[in-house]
């Protein structure tokens, strides 16, 4: 035997890691409890949506872009990396988003691997794991491979539970550097063994120093483990590539012949684990396989093997590794994959979790904002371009429809208000769960609530035809009319089956008439020069209502009561010609008809009145529509309605109307050339309800 090396000082050795550990100073947790923590210390809220209780995360609300709606699918996923973390059957699952494309999967997980990645970086949060050093003076090992890392990251708190091959000395020895029983316990909670080149060196310095551990703990140096996302570590992903240039060394690693020849026969080192996937997140990390059933049979049987056993294995050689993975692959590719019998075995290692596309359409406008982006655009002459105030909404409605599925207890729009929580006249949020149950029920997933639709992609794709419009580019304007023609050529030119193509084509139709009913709001609002004259029309018909069944109503028909939202003292005249005609426009023909519209209205106004004191029947749109209506061909003295009035400008008293109208749609968010076209649209009777 070589003479013993001395002493090597001036790094971090185990002790002071173990010593660091008791304090608190460090941690030692599995990549699942890691996460868990990371989402759990945010606040948690409890929220009613489309009438069902659903937990909202704050931890991904989070960032300028943050994850949008996904309620159901975040919960599922909190709850599985909460259960791998108490030790139940989610250790040994691989966590799969399965959906359509461009419904979100993949940014969800670039969320968590991201935000995973700033929790580490906490001074607290630090990952640790160690090498092996002087190993050309203790081993005789060549000076190039003097200095050799664990290949799978593993924490130190591994090798100090594996010192005497994991049995109760090693827990001595733990309980010498100050841990408690109850320490320990937890500590071998998440006991694994070292991996095959940590143990094998491991035991040739034990062997070489004639068993005196300390002295072979003086070749280990305790590192900080990088959390890079260009190295892959602690965060890495895999993205299905074809059957050609795919291979298992891309998960695995392989065999380096230069260290063949600088390494003595049989020392597992010889391996590159770290060129696979696997290796770089084995500390306690993130793999995320992009596409997991995309990839060629052999691939997903060592997915299978690492999902179930959370080991890399090569050539006989085993090393346990510590991974949360999470995948995701679309429904065509699931699909077809699970119809091959003798692949179920994965499936069964696999929490499946099926993701629809967003279906509420006040949550897609936030959506819509992604996808505008936060840099102004510009014209292809450089001069920059104006967005519709209009241009959000149109677009949300015409990708939330859909994704709607038809059905004959709602129609379309009534479907779309209640899923975002509006009022949807008689019908009511039972109404759309039962429909959901329906639709969920369906063994075909592709049938399922929000699994068809336009996704994110082609939402990208229609911004982009809208911009390249010589329209958009001569006015200097996306104007929110236009996205409609945008989106019929997407459907057209992506949407491949004929069914869907259809519908879609009948939901733009739909989304047309609530962009006309948007732009009446508008026009009314700038004619009144008042962005909430409609508003303040909508509540003085509800407060109308209400006065005439109060009892303390006047003869003079003035009822005095107390404003909600400014909780002061208010009169109001019931005004009998205006209920009235727009009770008409409702489309209630008798008397009989407008009380019973009346007290559903009271009802409403009661129980909204407790909840929420700003409501203010906005989302009614048909009660709204009637409003917009009555108020548009009233009120526009000398001229037969604002219409002729705007389309006729041949006397001086319609072009100043036109002129101011111009001038306080300017105050409203339009530009010129919106503001313009925004009034001809309103004249014209396309896309009437």
């Amino acid at each position: 035997m070589s003479q013993k090396a001395t002493p090597i000082s001036g790094h971090e050795n185990l002790l002071f890691h173990l010593k660091e550990v008791t304090e608190g100073k460090r941690k030692f947790e599995t990549a699942a409890r890691g996460i868990s923590r990371m989402i759990l210390e945010k606040r948690i809220e409890k929220k009613t949506r489309a009438g069902k209780t659903v937990y909202d995360y704050e931890f991904f609300r989070q960032g300028s872009k943050h994850i949008i709606g996904w309620y159901d699918e975040i919960n599922d996923f909190v709850h599985f990396v909460k259960d791998a973390a108490e030790g139940g059957s989610a250790k040994e699952n691989a966590f799969v988003l399965v959906g359509e494309p461009g419904n979100g999967k993949t940014f969800f997980v670039d969320f968590i691997c991201a935000k995973y990645r700033q929790f580490l970086s906490r001074s607290e949060n630090h990952k640790y794991t160690f090498k092996f050093t002087g190993l050309d003076k203790t081993l005789n090992y060549h000076k190039n491979v003097a200095e050799l890392h664990s290949l799978t990251f593993e924490d130190p708190m591994i090798l100090a539970m594996n010192l005497y091959g994991g049995n109760d000395k090693s827990k001595g020895f733990i309980a010498e550097q100050g841990f408690g029983d109850n320490q320990i316990d937890l500590l071998y909670n998440d006991y694994r063994s070292l991996g095959a080149s940590t143990e094998y060196l491991w035991h040739k310095l034990l062997a070489y120093f004639n068993g005196d551990t300390l002295k072979a703990l003086e070749q280990v140096q305790v590192i900080p483990v990088p959390v890079q996302e260009s190295l892959g570590t602690i965060t890495g992903k895999y993205s299905a590539k074809d059957k050609i240039t795919s291979s298992s060394v891309d998960l695995l690693g392989e065999e380096s012949l230069q260290l063949i020849l600088l390494l003595p026969p049989g020392d597992p080192n010889k391996f590159d684990l770290r060129r696979g996937a696997l290796a770089r997140v084995a500390g306690s990390g993130i793999h995320f396989a992009d596409e997991m059933f995309k990839n060629k049979t052999d691939l997903v049987k060592i997915y299978l093997q690492v999902i179930q056993n959370r080991n890399i294995e090569l050539d006989g050689f085993i090393w346990p590794i510590d991974t949360m993975i999470i995948a995701t692959s679309n429904n065509w590719e699931y699909n077809r994959f699970v119809s091959e019998k003798e692949e179920s075995p994965i499936k069964d290692r696999c929490r499946i979790c099926y993701v629809g596309h967003n279906t509420d359409y006040k949550l897609q406008q936030e959506l819509t904002r992604y996808s505008l982006g936060s840099q102004k655009k510009t014209t292809v002459l450089g001069k920059n371009m104006h967005e519709d105030p209009n241009l959000n909404y149109a677009i949300s409605v015409g990708m939330a429809l859909t994704r709607l599925p038809y059905s004959e207890k709602l129609t379309p729009i009534e479907t779309m208000k209640l899923e975002a929580g509006e009022t949807a006249g008689e019908k009511g949020i039972k109404t759309l769960s039962e429909v959901k149950d329906v639709a969920n029920a369906n063994s075909d997933v592709t049938k399922r609530w929000g699994q068809k639709g336009l996704g994110h992609r082609d939402e990208g794709r229609v911004l982009q035809i809208l911009a390249t419009m010589s329209e958009s580019n001569e006015g200097e304007c996306l104007f929110a009319k236009d996205v409609f023609r945008a989106m019929e050529r997407v459907i057209l030119d992506y949407v491949t089956e004929s069914a869907d193509r259809d519908k879609y084509l009948k939901d733009i139709k739909i989304a047309k008439q609530l962009y006309r009913e948007q732009v009446k709001k508008t026009i009314f609002n700038a004619y009144r020069d008042d962005e909430n004259a409609i508003r303040k029309d909508v509540m003085s018909y509800i407060n109308m209502i209400i006065a005439v069944g109060a009892e303390n109503l006047g003869p003079d028909m003035i009822w005095t009561y107390i404003d909600r939202q400014t909780l002061k003292t208010t009169s109001i005249k019931i005004d009998t010609s205006f209920v009235n005609s727009v009770e008409a426009r409702l489309g209630l023909s008798n008397n009989e008809r407008q009380e019973s519209y009346r007290n559903m209205i009271r009802k409403i106004f009661g129980q909204k009145a407790v909840s929420d004191p700003n409501y203010d029947f906005m989302d009614n749109h048909e009660l709204v529509n009637a409003v917009t209506q009555v108020r548009l061909e009233s009120d526009v003295a000398g001229a037969g309605s604002l219409v002729g009035a705007l389309a006729n400008r041949t006397n001086e008293e319609n072009v100043k109307i036109y002129n101011r109208m111009i001038e306080t749609m300017k105050k409203l968010g339009y530009c010129t050339t919106c503001a313009h076209k925004t009034i001809e649209y309103f004249c014209e009777k396309d896309d009437e309800s």
